[in-house]
Formats: C-alpha cells, structure tokens, sequence
C-alpha cells in the first residue's frame, strides 16, 4: 500500500493534488458529508495539538490512503473505517522531524527515532552525504523500498569535493575545480535533495574559502534548495562571526545554522543576544533560520581538539616526530579551555564510557600522551562545553526548530532522549514551553524550514505523520552511560498514515519514504 501511495504523491502533478485536497477538505464538515466513505483509521477522544501552535483541542481524525481526510468534530459511528482508536484524551501531535540526523534506514533500524516521535529525518549532514555509497541507486532503493521513517537528503559539501576530484588539504580552487564542483553538486541535487550541507570544522571543509562555497550557493538557489552548515566556529567569541560567513556564503537563499550553541558561554543573557543577532539578520531579509538540540554535550571526533596542521591528510606520525612538543602545548591549552580532560568522555573503543581524566590515571600518564597516542582520528566523543541556562534558552526559543544530531548508533543520550526531553523536561517539569509551542517546535517550524506544504501539521489532506502520547509519561530514559536506552510514553507512532510503533513495540512495516522538493514532486 505505502509504495502504491508514495508511487501516486510522485506521479500527480501540482494541479491534481490541489485538486485532492479541496475534495478531502470536504470531508472536515458534518458526518453526513463522509458517511459513504471508507476509511483506514479513526482516532477519536483525542487531544489535538496541530503543530501550528494553535491551542489544543479535542477532536478526532480520520486517515485514509496515509492523509488526513477529517479532522475536528466528526461523528464517526456511522462510517466505514477499518480499525478506531480512543485515544483516552491523550495528546495527537504530527510526527516530529527531525532537522539534523545521521545514519543509514536501509541498513540500520530507526526504531530510537520512532520510539520518541520522530517519524522523518533530515540526513546528509556536517558536509558529509548521507551515506558512502553512490547517492543515485542508494535513493532510488530508498523510494522503492521505503524505510521506518521518511528521510529527507542533503549533499555534502565535503563528498561533493572529493568526487570532483579535489584534494582534501586544497583551499583556493583553480578555474577547472570549480567548475567541477558545481557540476557534480548540480547533478546531485537534480536526484531529488534538499540542498547541501557544510563541515566548516572538519576535513575538508576546514580548508575550504568562503568563494568556493559562495559558488555553490547559486546552484543551491537554482534548485530552491537550503545551504545547512556545521558552522566555522562554535566558541563564545567567534559564533557571530561564523554566522555572518553562514549568511555570506548564500545571501540570496536559505541558510540554516545546524545544532545552534555557544561554547563557553554563560547564561540566558548571552543567548539572548545570540538569538537578537539571528533575529537581526533575519530583519535585514536574510532567509537564516536555525536548530538546536537540548543538551550541553556535544559528540564529534576526537580531532576537534587538535590543531589544523595535526589533521588528514597530513602525516600524523611526521607531526609527532617533528613537531611533539609544539603539538603538545596546544593540546594542552585546547582542552584545559574546552573545561579540562574531565569534560571529555569517550564514546568509541578503546576508552568507550569513560572520561579523558579517568583514562590518563589508569595509565598513568598525562591526558596530552593519551590523546597524542590517539591522533586525531583514534576516537569520537561526548565534549561537555556548554551552559545549560545558556542552551536551554536556545532550544526555549520560538526561533530554533529541534534536532537530534542523533543516530541508531551514537553514543549520545539525543539519540534517544531529544524529544522526551522536549516534552517531559521543557514542557512538564520547568514549563518553559507550553505543549502547543514544543510540539511547533518539532513539527510545524521544521516543516516551514524545509519547505513541506504537506507535512508537519495535522489538518486535512495532510500526509498523516502523527505521535500519540500522554505528557505526563513521557520519559527520556537515555543517559551518558546508557545513550541507547529508548524514550517511553509515545504510545503510537503513525509514519504516512500506517501504525509504525504502538506500546513499545516496532511493526513490521517500512512506511516511510523519500521526501522529494515539493518543486520536484
């Protein structure tokens, strides 16, 4: 049925779908205007919050061929519907998306995802496309097959390079170059992606100009496409900086600051000038929007506390050699800055679980031999360099959409506890977000941002995403020493109108799809 419904939503042109929805929308009137029909699924006794920001209301919806056919005041015991659910006065949410994902649903089960309400992600991200293979055959296995979740892509700008031939380590780009990376890029956004991505932090973005990436923001543009980037700089003193080269590098299109947050900086002030300073650039006709995710750890490689001349492609082993104690000093002074060898905890072998700190006592050596023994490819891990009334005022924001920066695999609690922790520490225990903006936040401003005219709210003729849930018994059960444990209190998870998770337990369906550009569909 799901590829029967994704194969109809491609073929139909704009017109005939516009002509789809004026017909469902008859069906949001009185009983007796759909009472002949046949529907899916009727979920009734609910508790609406639409994903608008709208207040909640009670009501039922009706589902039929994955898209909401009735939403509101329907009397449902005279129609033809396959299975009812009284959803009890528990909340009805759109399925959340999730800005900024990783991982692989043709190899890897999404089931932390579902587990918390996120029914579609954003892959493709820091630079780096979706997955290493060839994009072209990887998609069309994806359309065809389907996954447990939708799946949005990006390119990225770091594997549109190396496949144009370019070196990692070179930074100005000669005529030949440049032309080469804008066909491939071109090329790679006519398979139906949503833009690209930038690693500005990470080989070999790092070494990238500003010009170069300036050129591929045309193509972005021609497309209709969204420039995201993992941005230059994260620190206190140089993130409005690293915002501007963002705006820089595509002032006349969508640019989108990818997991939003202030490393060493201090408390709700500072993020409110941050968020001032977006919201000035914006003022000024800049299409810059941002995502944030709710914890003060991020999780990357090790290398991110290395010197640029330490990392690939150059010969780490050289360096050593000949530069150790210059090598040392830095590392030193780095991570004593980023909070000490006590704000870094591995998550990969040999050192999975535990701290930097820990690892150099039981070695016996200093925390510098521990990582100069690593390089900076040795391990990732979780770096605890953020101020929690500082971020949780970035992810308060109305501004920010959310994001797990997650994966079925990473060793962080976002992986499993992002929306869990929206819900049960944002809303329930602090109250610094009502429920209708939380839930906004994760569903309706993402869908805004990724140009989804068909998702990420529930009304009628809406594909039918959908998270049913009680707030009260939602909880994040993941944690720094136990990342993997999934979220509980989303009780059924709808992915295109199909039940994909009910009660804790994973169906056996793959009803999720590519999400093409709405220009492309």
């Amino acid at each position: 049925m799901k590829n029967i419904l994704s194969s109809a939503r491609r073929a139909l042109p704009a017109a005939c779908l516009l002509l789809l929805s004026v017909a469902l929308s008859a069906c949001s009137g009185p009983a007796d205007s759909v009472k002949a029909a046949s529907h899916d699924l009727a979920i009734t006794n609910a508790t609406i919050v639409d994903g608008t920001g709208k207040p909640a209301y009670k009501g039922t919806v009706l589902i039929r061929d994955g898209r909401f056919a009735a939403v509101g005041d329907v009397d449902t015991s005279t129609l033809d519907v396959a299975r009812t659910i009284d959803a009890g006065g528990k909340v009805l949410a759109p399925g959340f998306i999730d800005m900024h994902s990783h991982g692989n649903p043709l190899t890897q089960s999404f089931e932390n995802f579902l587990a918390m309400g996120v029914t579609s992600v954003v892959l493709g991200q820091d630079g780096s496309n979706p997955v290493d293979t060839p994009l072209k055959p990887w998609l069309a296995t994806l359309e065809a097959d389907g996954a447990e979740v939708n799946v949005l892509a990006l390119a990225g700008h770091g594997d549109i390079r190396r496949e144009a031939g370019i070196p990692d380590a070179v930074r100005k780009l000669d005529a030949a170059q440049s032309q080469r990376l804008a066909e491939v890029l071109e090329a790679s956004l006519a398979l139906g992606l949503h833009g690209m991505s930038t690693g500005l932090e990470y080989v070999p973005g790092i070494y990238s100009e500003p010009s170069e990436i300036v050129a591929l923001g045309k193509v972005i543009n021609r497309h209709g496409g969204i420039l995201m980037s993992h941005m230059r700089s994260e620190n206190d003193d140089r993130i409005e900086d690293s915002i501007r080269e963002l705006v820089s590098h595509n002032p006349d299109g969508r640019v989108h600051i990818s997991h939003l947050k202030d490393i060493y900086g201090k408390g709700a002030e500072r993020a409110k000038s941050l968020l001032d300073f977006i919201d000035n650039l914006a003022q000024q006709g800049h299409a810059l929007t941002a995502d944030a995710y709710p914890y003060t750890a991020g999780y990357t490689w090790i290398g991110i506390v290395f010197p640029e001349w330490a990392l690939p492609p150059t010969d780490y082993a050289k360096v050593v050699a000949e530069r150790h104690d210059e090598l040392a000093a830095y590392l030193q002074e780095r991570v004593t800055d980023r909070g000490g060898p006590e704000a870094i905890l591995f998550g990969t072998a040999p050192y999975a679980g535990k701290r930097l700190a820990d690892v150099a006592a039981e070695k016996k050596q200093s925390f510098v031999d521990v990582l100069i023994e690593l390089g900076p490819t040795g391990a990732s891990a979780a770096h605890f360099t953020m101020d929690a009334t500082l971020q949780d005022a970035l992810v308060a924001s109305l501004k920010t959409a959310l994001s797990t920066d997650g994966s079925p695999s990473l060793s962080h609690p976002r992986s499993s506890g992002t929306y869990a922790r929206l819900i049960e520490h944002f809303v329930v225990k602090t109250g610094q977000l009502s429920l209708e903006d939380a839930v906004y936040k994760a569903s309706g401003l993402p869908a805004r941002i990724m140009g989804l005219p068909d998702r990420g709210t529930i009304k009628v003729g809406q594909w039918a995403d959908a998270v049913l849930f009680d707030p009260a018994s939602v909880r994040e059960r993941s944690t720094y020493v136990e990342p993997h444990a999934l979220a509980e209190g989303f009780d059924l998870v709808l992915v295109n109108g199909v039940v994909a998770r009910e009660n804790g337990r994973l169906q056996e369906t793959h009803a999720g799809t590519l999400i093409k550009p709405a220009a492309t569909e």
